[in-house]
This record gives C-alpha cells, structure tokens and sequence, in this order.
C-alpha cells in the first residue's frame, strides 16, 4: 500500500510538472487525437485542454501545407522512429500561426507497447519571423543592386574591389 501511494505521488508530481512546464506539450493516441495539452500549449494555441482533448491534431491545429509532412512524423513516432527538432506551424484559436519547434517521442506503456506520441516543442514564432524579415530585406537589397541605374561597386577594408 505504501509502494502504491510512492507511485501514485510520483505520477501526481509528474503530472504537475508537465501541466506547468514552461514548454508546450501536447500528445496524441494511436489515433492521431489528442490525448495531452498542457497549459502552455494553451497559452500559445489559444485553445483550452477541453477544446483540444479528442480532436485529430493534424487535421484541427496544423496549417494545411505541413499536414502531410507532420503526419509522416507523427506516424514515424507511431513505429518507434522519432524526430527532434522539427519545425511546424499550429494554427491559434485567433487563427494566428504560432512557428513550434518540436521533439517527437514515443510513447509507451508499461509493457512497451507503443501508445502514442508526446511533443516537447519550444515557441520560435518570434526568431522565425525576424528569419523572415531579414531574409525578405537581403532579397530586396539583392534586386535593389541588380536593377540599379548606376554603377555599383564594394570594396573591403583596405580598399581593394
């Protein structure tokens, strides 16, 4: 009885962790629903647990260009392959896109069966968009100098083309 309370007061503290944890978390069944949301994935997505809990999440929160690709991942975790650091783009409550850089892990039983899939994602929307914007103005810089109406030239530091 004692061993039971030990158990169940470590999956309580466990459970604690994950629900607070300043990542979002979010799991799916064997099914591709959701089974797992945690209160950051809240804060970042904008939909509550209730409103997560038991919808496909491919279908429901992914932007429909990367739903294949997340899909692939997702299944892979499904057969034990898991990914790190992979990219996605969840689509927010305010139909707002939230750039989420995720681990994909297996999740298993206690007899090693395979249950579903966790994802440990970090909120890289802000360091994706600046990606973006320096990219956008390199772009325009590079068009910029080849349509120019003037001789353009560089040199370096001492003065050589």
């Amino acid at each position: 009885a004692q061993h039971d309370r030990a158990v169940a007061a470590m999956a309580n503290e466990l459970r604690q962790l994950v629900d607070t944890a300043n990542a979002p978390i979010f799991g799916i069944d064997v099914n591709g629903n959701v089974n797992e949301w945690n209160e950051k994935t809240a804060e970042v997505t904008g939909f509550s647990k209730e409103e997560a809990f038991h919808k496909p999440l491919v279908s429901t929160f992914i932007v429909p260009k990367l739903r294949q690709s997340v899909q692939d991942v997702l299944e892979n975790a499904l057969r034990g392959n898991e990914t790190s650091n992979y990219e996605l783009e969840f689509r927010t409550k305010s139909n707002e896109i939230r750039y989420l850089l995720v681990n994909a892990t297996t999740r298993r039983d206690a007899d090693y069966n395979i249950v579903g899939v966790v994802g440990v994602a970090q909120d890289v929307t802000e360091s994706s968009k600046n990606d973006r914007a320096v990219a956008a103005m390199a772009n325009e810089l590079r068009q910029l100098v080849g349509t120019a109406n003037a001789p353009i030239f560089g040199i370096d530091v001492h003065g050589m083309e």
